[in-house]
């Protein structure tokens, strides 16, 4: 008899599961580092021949980590044993993700350890083994995942308990030495109506009984009544070996003695060594030998256990997976793009709804100063769908202002500003799906001409469908009057839209209410918000003709744009946090308290204004609202209703005479009115004269 020696586990972790613990830490542990259960697994030994040579190549036993490892989200604490692929064996562990690397090197391995020994004994000595013999391959995992370089530092560790004295076996046998082929086969074919039967948790180890009518299978828990009336030589132990060489068994087999000592006080037993090349109903590499104890001696406490597993250079250590140079750069800039926004659940804003702003789908009309910075803002916000609208070229002012515009982009007369900031938002972030038109939009008091009115119409109908397309709409264009039309549809689709405009040093960011939606707001005693045109009473005509140069450039100081800008994005993804959503009333507490308030019932980013005014000079912001009109040029029901029912006909009106605006909503008749007042107050004077 020589002593028993065993071939240990080399884990085998697999590219995607380190992609999995990342979302898992990302999303889910976020800074809980206590253990959590996973699911490994591994098959029988397997020896690969050498092409051209009569010799053959043992595998490493390999306990493998793959995509399945972690439960699924139904809520069971641990996991389901039959999601292993096929052919191969469960083992059940746990996984220890420490949050830094300080953490990972000077954790309490010894404890981590004994906790997961103390399990295996319990198992052993509560009779679960014996029912659920896969809890014999427990196994621990602890981690650090250094997320911005992609780097994982890990340690397994494969518990085994230790016999004292240790066990011997005598010369191991191949199967085939012992057995004829048709037992072999015979055999096989009980081991595969046994996994069938009994599934995942029992078919990694078996009892196997010799008898006159050949070999007969069955469950450790059946021990007792299975082997009533046989003998020592009748009684096999069988275990699916991950081990391929000829002279050792592998790991499992050490806490499977251990169950049989303690459980039924065996000292002596014949041990199958269950190997099978996958796929093709072959066993003949499995091998047969007797183990044996000394004496026995009564296991009353926990034994002492070895397990931690060797490093590359074969030293007791952590080892390395760095998957930085494996992935796909467009891959790691999508996980990094997503890295600070999860951050900020963890901590700060656990109900931060990412995947809500992330799928936006943003349309914004002007490529300049205003809408470059918005689309930097949103591509932080990881916004992925972006679409520019411009019909102006690149000039050789706009790359210092304009940061999504290059010198080279000014040359041979300009390149187009939407295809051109799309492209370069594409440059920033791969991931993003960012699209550029350029088009016109037409505009109230700006006449088209009889050959140009086929081209608005076709630009019409393309905004239009634009709109449809988009969830949120950023009016960024430089002329009021050219914010008309895309108010007026916005509040006919009842989109989100966000309004931002520059003066020389002030800016106003707004979003607009949803139209008069009169129906919402009686029953819910609210008040309507308005849009951008709702304090006038006059319509919005041409201010774009006969005006010096200053006037023709948006002349601001150049820090106002970012300011405003970002305003305008953090507008949009509070009302994106906000219940009632694009109908959520006005925000305009100044005091924490009532700041507080309002973040309770509102947006989870906090207060959530109708208005921004912004004043550079004085540092300083005011929260201002204003109710929708009833006379309103661009989003009262009258306009709404004129355009729903002459559709391009209402528009061309407009576009060539603008206080067809002031008669469609009855502020032409309401300024007659006022007129006809001054005059009579006007001559009541007189008369008291």
């Amino acid at each position: 008899m020589t002593l028993l020696q065993f071939h240990p586990w080399a884990s085998a972790v697999e590219a995607p599961f380190w992609q999995v613990l990342t979302q898992r830490k990302m999303d889910i542990f976020k800074l809980d580092d206590s253990p959590k259960p996973i699911l490994g697994y591994y098959s029988t030994g397997q020896q690969v021949r050498i092409p051209g040579k009569d010799t053959s190549v043992a595998l490493p036993a390999r306990l493998c980590l793959g995509t399945g490892a972690f439960p699924d989200d139904s809520g069971l604490h641990e996991h389901p044993l039959n999601k292993t692929p096929a052919f191969t064996f469960p083992a059940p562990g746990v996984v220890k993700n420490t949050n830094t690397i300080e953490d990972f090197k000077s954790i309490d391995r010894a404890a981590l350890f004994k906790m997961v020994v103390d399990q295996i004994w319990d198992d052993i000595t509560s009779g679960r083994a014996a029912l659920d013999p896969s809890t014999l391959n427990r196994f621990l995992l602890v981690t650090f995942a250094d997320l911005k370089k992609f780097k994982f530092f890990y340690w397994f560790a494969f518990p085994a308990l230790q016999a004292d004295p240790a066990w011997s076996m005598d010369a191991i046998q191949e199967i085939g030495a012992v057995w004829s082929p048709t037992i072999v086969n015979h055999l096989r074919e009980q081991v595969d109506h046994y996994k069938l039967n009994f599934g995942p948790s029992q078919s990694g180890f078996f009892l196997v009984k010799e008898g006159q009518e050949g070999l007969s299978v069955a469950r450790l828990q059946d021990w007792d009544e299975f082997y009533v009336g046989c003998d020592e030589s009748q009684v096999i132990v069988g275990f699916a070996d991950p081990s391929s060489l000829d002279s050792n068994p592998g790991w499992p087999l050490r806490n499977l003695l251990a169950l049989l000592q303690y459980r039924w006080k065996v000292t002596k037993v014949r041990v199958l060594c269950f190997r099978e090349v996958l796929g093709k109903q072959d066993i003949s590499a499995s091998k047969l030998f007797i183990a044996q104890l000394p004496s026995y001696i009564p296991v009353t406490a926990c034994p002492k256990a070895v397990g931690w597993e060797k490093n590359a250079q074969g030293k007791l250590g952590p080892r390395l997976a760095d998957l930085a140079p494996l992935m796909d750069p467009t891959r790691l800039a999508d996980t990094a793009v997503d890295l600070n926004l999860k951050l900020m659940r963890w901590r700060l804003l656990p109900d931060l709804q990412l995947e809500k702003v992330q799928n936006t789908r943003c349309l914004l009309l002007g490529a300049g100063t205003l809408g470059c910075y918005v689309a930097r803002s949103l591509l932080g916000w990881g916004v992925r769908n972006i679409t520019f609208v411009d019909n102006a070229k690149v000039s050789f002012s706009n790359p210092v202002r304009q940061p999504l515009f290059e010198f080279e982009d000014c040359l041979e007369g300009g390149k187009a500003k939407a295809e051109t900031a799309a492209a370069s938002l594409r440059k920033v972030y791969p991931g993003v799906n960012a699209n550029g038109y350029s088009m016109s939009i037409p505009m109230p008091g700006h006449p088209i001409s009889p050959q140009l009115v086929e081209s608005a119409q076709n630009d019409i109908a393309r905004l239009e469908e634009l709109f449809e397309q988009h969830d949120a709409i950023f009016l960024l264009m430089d002329s009021r009057e050219s914010r008309w039309l895309p108010t007026l549809l916005g509040a006919r689709m009842k989109k989100v839209v966000i309004n931002a405009a520059l003066g020389f040093d002030t800016f106003l960011v707004m979003r607009h209410g949803v139209g008069q939606d009169q129906e919402y707001h009686a029953s819910n005693g609210t008040t309507p918000l308005g849009c951008y045109f709702c304090n006038d009473i006059v319509a919005p005509t041409d201010s774009l003709s006969d005006r010096t140069l200053d006037q023709q450039c948006t002349v601001t100081r150049p820090g106002l744009s970012a300011i405003a800008s970002a305003m305008a994005v953090e507008m949009m993804v509070s009302l994106l946090h906000h219940p009632e959503g694009i109908r959520a009333p006005a925000d305009k507490a100044d005091a924490e308290a009532e700041q507080d308030a309002f973040a309770q019932q509102g947006s989870a980013l906090g207060l959530l204004p109708h208005q921004i005014r912004g004043f550079l000079s004085r540092f300083k912001n005011l929260l201002i609202s204003g109710q929708a009109y009833d006379r309103c040029t661009a989003c009262s029901d009258s306009i709404l209703s004129a355009y729903d029912e002459e559709g391009f006909g209402f528009l061309f009106k407009v576009f060539q005479d603008a206080t067809h605006l002031e008669n469609v909503t009855g502020l032409t008749k309401m300024k007659e009115e006022s007129e006809d007042l001054d005059m009579e107050w006007a001559d009541d004077s007189e008369d008291d004269m």
